[in-house]
């Protein structure tokens, strides 16, 4: 009696788009709704599974045979008496006589709220994680997941997943009307279930999509997002947390350690596997410790398909790579450093994405994420895509990215790869390949926006932490705050530094005299930035060589070269940061498919090499004088920056503390009788010779003790006497 009224209140064209898979509100129809039949009030329920010849209703376990008056595969029921919200399982029979029993996603409230969508239309959701994405909850006492997605150009979304059989006709979601989002709740799903978004398009393209939201993703080469709880892990840093809210990271000493987690650990006699998140931990904590490294920066642990992108072109914006191990097995190695002390700072890659079709790209078949107009669109050096910074749903993705690895991951600083590249429209463009700014400039404007907006975010949200930017032009005001009319980052690497430092490394000594030059000119700029000074993996690799190959000379003379290059950075204003691997001298250049050549530690020189970074990292850290004024002229002075026929510098490192008196000789000539003006009279140590025999060097030095004479020298009115040890390093300290 109740088949016509079971489709009451329902259209035609709403049961054709049910059956066809291309309603955008399934729930409107699918589901339990109230409805009274023959003057009983009850719900309606209705189902939907093409492939099913019958149907019940399992209501409280009991089964209500459910009648298919329509279309096959559209089965309905009436429950009297029952009232929202209504509990219950729907058990699908098929011709075969198998079956299928699931929980009702059709009887479940939005679980994106109207202040939540008009954020989203602003792209000021900042915690837009919370939201799209996979989430375990419960709603009105029932466990499951929501799923919620943006693709405003789709004309249908389904959620498909090994919970369905992968088939995108059973869980068609619901459309949040103009954001653009679609979301449904499966009950009983739970975590470590595998999804995607099957997505048909307005042309009737069927595209398959990992989510851009996915917190964990399958294992390369697939491609599924899986479902995790972030919340279940325990911190035990609250500690390092605390104290980091009220640390100035201007004044406060960093030494970066650069990691790259896929060649930092091996295993070679396990088939040369990868060491796990977990393994790494307590290994890369004890290592970076002993060298007096304050912060670990980790090159990109974003999912990224391709073992040789190194993790710069990311597919999975959300999830640490599977590589190494589960969301929570990276929350434990970033927890473990940070009970040890050391920060952690990762890589983040918002400049570009790449063209793999499971991920971004044409996301709900038209260019969502990136630009139509192909000028626009590629990175043609890189093969990759570029984000549509104008785009504020695209905007609020990416900031609300960067504060989710801030939030759920306690990460203390995000380095931003590539910022040339976004700051200007030509960045490696021929003329007409480019679409000038609406003031005929080659500035991106929207990118310009983007980049304050995300840094204001930051340091609005998490005092304590900061941002780097690899930035390798001359535009100004890079880490000046945008109230002041710049980009607003905390910090640069400085790349001019590391270009003219390593070019002078590589010249025969007797030819630096020439390029003094190189050596001096970043002192013209140094207060210009916030710097951080890069000895970075860019310039080990793809044939460049390592550091030591990079110097000439005899095994004596690199050796002697690299520990001067390294009392060089280390003692030059500015922050350091080190890739790993150069802390033990090695000769060969760095690759994604190695490991930490931890066996060179066998051989003297390299065992002294790993010595003398160790006691500089020390030396660094225990005086303020490297370190509390870096950003402040105040911080630095010149002894003698002219000396080129011998090619030595000298400078002094000011401190609230005191001073430090640094020199540099870069020939192997020792340099006999050699004076310099020091601030005050009395006895200096020589707290560091690179030249020591403990390092592997020839001893020459002052015998550890140096009195001032009263002669004036480089406007001072005392000097010491020095000898200058061959290809060496000293540093003194007044007693």
């Amino acid at each position: 009696m109740y088949s016509h009224d079971l489709f009451s209140g329902i259209s035609p064209e709403d049961i054709r788009r049910i059956v066809r898979i291309e309603h955008s509100d399934p729930h409107s129809v699918l589901g339990a709704h109230p409805a009274t039949i023959d003057g009983l009030q009850g719900m309606i329920i209705r189902a939907f599974h093409p492939d099913a010849v019958k149907a019940e209703c399992l209501l409280e376990d009991q089964p209500i045979p459910m009648e298919m008056p329509g279309p096959s595969g559209l089965f309905c029921c009436f429950a009297p008496g029952a009232k929202p919200p209504l509990a219950y399982r729907i058990s699908f029979e098929f011709r075969n006589r198998d079956g299928w029993v699931t929980e009702g996603p059709y009887r479940f409230l939005p679980t994106l709220g109207d202040l939540d969508l008009h954020f989203v239309g602003e792209g000021k959701h900042y915690q837009l994680y919370e939201k799209l994405g996979a989430h375990p909850q419960e709603i009105n006492g029932v466990k499951g997941v929501s799923f919620a997605v943006w693709a405003p150009a789709a004309k249908r979304v389904s959620l498909i997943g090994e919970f369905n059989d992968w088939d995108g006709r059973l869980y068609p979601m619901r459309s949040m009307g103009s954001s653009g989002i679609w979301e449904l709740f499966v009950p009983g799903l739970e975590p470590g279930q595998l999804y995607k978004y099957e997505i048909k398009t307005q042309k009737g393209e069927l595209r398959i999509k990992t989510d851009p939201f996915g917190f964990a993703m399958e294992l390369r080469p697939a491609t599924a997002s899986r479902v995790w709880d972030l919340d279940a892990y325990q911190w035990s840093d609250r500690e390092w947390l605390e104290g980091r809210k009220h640390r100035n990271a201007y004044s406060s000493p960093m030494t970066i350690y650069e990691v790259h987690l896929g060649s930092w650990l091996r295993f070679p006699n396990e088939g040369n596997r990868w060491a796990t998140y977990r393994e790494i931990a307590p290994a890369l904590a004890e290592h970076v410790r002993a060298y007096g490294f304050t912060h670990v920066e980790f090159m990109p642990v974003m999912e990224h398909p391709f073992d040789a992108s190194w993790g710069y072109q990311v597919t999975g914006y959300f999830a640490p790579t599977s590589r190494f191990g589960t969301p929570h097995d990276f929350m434990y190695l970033v927890d473990t450093l940070h009970q040890n002390g050391i920060g952690v700072i990762l890589d983040w890659v918002p400049a570009h994405f790449p063209k793999d079709d499971f991920s971004l790209r044409l996301f709900d078949g038209t260019a969502l994420y990136e630009h139509a107009d192909p000028r626009q669109a590629e990175h043609k050096d890189w093969g990759t895509l570029i984000f549509n910074y104008g785009r504020n749903e695209v905007k609020n993705f990416l900031v609300s990215n960067a504060l989710f690895w801030l939030d759920k991951y306690h990460v203390d600083g995000l380095r931003v790869d590539a910022v040339a590249s976004m700051l200007y429209l030509d960045y490696s463009k021929n003329e007409g390949e480019w679409v000038p700014n609406r003031f005929g400039g080659n500035e991106n404007l929207e990118a310009i926006e983007f980049l304050k907006e995300f840094n204001e975010v930051v340091y609005r949200h998490y005092p304590g932490c900061f941002t780097v930017a690899e930035e390798s032009t001359a535009w100004t005001g890079v880490t000046t705050p945008t109230h002041l009319g710049g980009l607003g980052f905390g910090f640069k690497w400085d790349m001019g530094w590391m270009h003219d430092t390593l070019q002078y490394f590589s010249k025969e000594s007797i030819h630096r005299s020439f390029h003094h030059n190189d050596l001096t000119f970043s002192m013209m700029y140094a207060y210009s930035e916030n710097f951080i000074l890069p000895l970075s993996h860019d310039e080990v690799v793809y044939g460049k060589g390592s550091l030591l190959r990079k110097i000439p000379g005899d095994d004596w003379q690199k050796f002697a070269n690299l520990r001067l290059l390294l009392a060089y950075m280390y003692t030059h204003p500015g922050k350091k940061l080190l890739i790993a691997g150069s802390e033990l001298g090695t000769w060969n250049e760095w690759s994604h498919e190695s490991s930490l050549e931890r066996d060179l530690l066998q051989y003297p020189v390299h065992n002294q090499i790993s010595k003398f970074v160790t006691d500089l990292g020390k030396l660094y850290l225990s005086d303020s004088a490297l370190w509390k004024w870096d950003q402040k002229p105040k911080g630095f002075s010149w002894i003698d920056c002219n000396d080129h026929l011998s090619s030595v510098i000298s400078f002094l490192r000011w401190g609230p503390d005191g001073f430090l008196v640094c020199l540099f000789n870069f020939t192997p000539v020792v340099r006999h009788n050699y004076r310099v003006g020091v601030p005050e009279p009395g006895e200096y140590d020589e707290i560091v010779n690179s030249d020591s025999r403990h390092y592997g060097g020839s001893d020459v030095g002052n015998d550890g003790l140096i009195h001032t004479e009263t002669i004036p020298h480089h406007g001072r009115e005392q000097s010491l006497n020095l000898t200058l040890p061959p290809l060496g390093c000293l540093i003194l300290r007044k007693k």
